[in-house]
């Protein structure tokens, strides 16, 4: 777990913090770093999934792919936080933020939040299908964990608006 929490903590960081200090090839570079490190916390998430989730063979076999198809979902919502990010980024170093900018971004982090709602709201009658209920609060407590955790660190990491 604790391995977890340092891949999460890099990401977030690396996700937040560079973002406003960068060059155009510093992008480049931090966009590569990025997708290396998504790749490595996708695949200690999944580790952590699987050590806590104690799944039989037969739930196993119905719950990855529900699983896989839920990730792919959270990673567009990922993709949309980070743009939304970077669009305050670019706004807060050119001292440019104005009112009218603010309450778009707000909206749009909003709109991400909701999203990230009804995309639990979906995935949850399709895991009570192939899992005791038990089990299902178990994986969503895990993913209300690793997310909190990110939403935590990013938080640290942007700066409030001026």
């Amino acid at each position: 777990m604790k391995a977890m929490r340092y891949a999460l903590i890099l990401v977030a960081a690396l996700s937040a913090a560079p973002v406003f200090a960068q060059t155009k090839s510093a992008e480049t570079q931090s966009a590569d770093n990025m997708q290396i490190l998504r790749d490595k916390l996708r695949g200690d998430k999944k580790l952590l999934v699987a050590a806590n989730m104690d799944l039989s063979e037969a739930e196993a076999k119905k719950f990855w792919p529900l699983y896989e198809k839920y990730q792919q979902e959270l990673n567009k919502i990922n993709d949309k936080i980070a743009m939304t990010i970077v669009t305050y980024a670019k706004e807060y170093n050119a001292d440019s933020l104005t009112d009218a900018k603010a309450t778009k971004l707000l909206e749009q982090s909003i709109a991400i939040e909701e999203a990230e709602i009804k995309l639990k709201r979906k995935l949850l009658p399709r895991l009570a299908k192939v899992l005791p209920g038990r089990k299902v609060a178990r994986y969503m407590q895990l993913e209300n964990k690793v997310r909190a955790l990110v939403k935590y660190e990013i938080a640290g990491e942007v700066p409030l608006a001026p």
